[in-house]
């Protein structure tokens, strides 16, 4: 197999770990007189479109969104991934809280897979770098991994900080080994990694982007008294606490109408006529 054309002076792979590459267009040629202008201030600003593309060798497996694949080169298969409708039923309650697709695609064989361009980032991360527990990321990130990595629902450690801290209560939790890519509003570069041992780290806001599974995380007044969290103007926090790291954004990021909706995970989340129509022949 061969593939000519990939890259070239205007489309370029930026980053390469286990099974993915990012192929990232760095000026886009297909522009018409209604969008010249737009296309032009996006090349200024660094908005590109971004793909990931990964390798298939016969012996792996790549899972991925819903809906995520653009096309294939190979001897390759697909496969839900789902043992049944009790399965299903599952899937679709963990796909519900943690924003995800409720069936994400599992592909076998030899060639490779390409998915959906978006404009947001992509982070490729290994959770080998992220220790024993794995990591939890924040809702809706989730593209895509390797076959080798375990998905799971995590529950917050206590209510308060779903009802107070606006982060849900549950999260995506990704453990074992292999690679891991995650669809992000702020570039990899501008992130901060913070080490925790036994200590704590308070944010302001849904900073973190990732963090391990292994610390605890609570929402929590910024002061010990409510009145003192009242004069001081912060109210309440996010806290983690214990040993692991945490990949945080050092600002809130810009997140545009545009960009919220040009990203492959907005798309596999949404609910389809298919995903209707198979809960109901479960039913029917």
């Amino acid at each position: 197999m061969e593939i000519k054309g990939l890259q070239n002076e205007y489309r370029k792979i930026t980053a390469t770990m286990g099974s993915f590459s990012i192929l990232e267009c760095l000026r886009d040629e297909s522009v018409s007189p209604a969008n010249a202008t737009t296309e032009y201030f996006m090349e200024k600003m660094g908005v590109r479109r971004r793909q990931v593309l990964a390798t298939l060798k016969g012996n792996n497996t790549i899972v991925t969104q819903a809906g995520a694949m653009q096309w294939t080169l190979g001897n390759i298969t697909a496969e839900t991934g789902v043992k049944g409708a009790g399965d299903f039923i599952g899937k679709m309650i963990k796909g519900a809280v943690t924003k995800e697709s409720t069936v994400k695609p599992e592909y076998n064989g030899t060639g490779y897979l390409m998915l959906e361009p978006t404009y947001k980032y992509l982070i490729l991360q290994n959770l080998e770098d992220w220790g024993q527990g794995g990591m939890s990321v924040e809702d809706g990130m989730f593209l895509a991994c390797e076959g080798t990595v375990k998905r799971d629902v995590v529950a917050r450690t206590n209510l308060s900080s779903a009802i107070a801290g606006g982060e849900g209560l549950f999260n995506l939790s990704l453990s074992g080994t292999g690679i891991a890519c995650l669809e992000s509003n702020v570039p990899l570069s501008e992130l901060v990694e913070v080490q925790l041992n036994n200590e704590e780290l308070k944010l302001d806001g849904s900073l973190a982007v990732c963090w391990s599974s292994s610390l605890e995380f609570t929402v929590e007044r910024s002061t010990k008294s409510l009145l003192g969290s009242a004069v001081s103007g912060e109210g309440l926090v996010n806290v983690y606490r214990g040993v692991g790291k945490i990949l945080m954004s050092p600002y809130a990021p810009t997140r545009s109408l545009f960009a919220a909706t040009n990203t492959v995970s907005a798309k596999a989340a949404a609910p389809t006529s298919n995903t209707l129509g198979a809960i109901g022949g479960l039913f029917g």
